[in-house]
């Protein structure tokens, strides 16, 4: 069993790692590097310590996560315990509606004029 320590320091890049946010520790190290990484706001190196309470925003593919670290590990563990490390304050994500695309079946050649009109007042109703 892993034991989860509250009163020691642990670098970051172990730390994202540990709980799941990054594959791999050097994964998380090039975010903090790439500045992906804030600790309570600030860019920060791969080699800060971190202790409980301390705020994250990480910005990995494409969205940001807000994290509040609860509790420090150094080794890798599985999700169910990592995910009790930390609080997410990540606000939920938007669903985006994709428009369905005009398909015209197979074998009827070519639009025809009436055809590529009727298609492009579709395409700009749903701008």
């Amino acid at each position: 069993m892993v034991q989860i320590s509250t009163t020691s320091k642990v670098r970051l890049d172990a730390w994202l790692w540990a709980v799941r946010v990054y594959k791999t520790r050097s994964a998380a190290t090039t975010a903090c590097r790439a500045g992906h990484v804030k600790l309570n706001g600030a860019p920060v190196k791969a080699s800060q310590q971190v202790v409980p309470g301390d705020k994250l925003r990480i910005r990995k593919d494409g969205f940001d996560r807000d994290l509040e670290i609860t509790a420090l590990i150094s080794k890798r563990v599985g999700a169910p315990v990592a995910v009790k490390c930390y609080l997410d304050h990540t606000p939920p994500r938007e669903k985006v509606v994709v428009p369905m695309v005009p398909v015209r079946d197979r074998g009827t050649g070519r639009p025809t004029k009436k055809d590529r009109r009727e298609m492009d007042k579709l395409r700009q109703s749903w701008r």
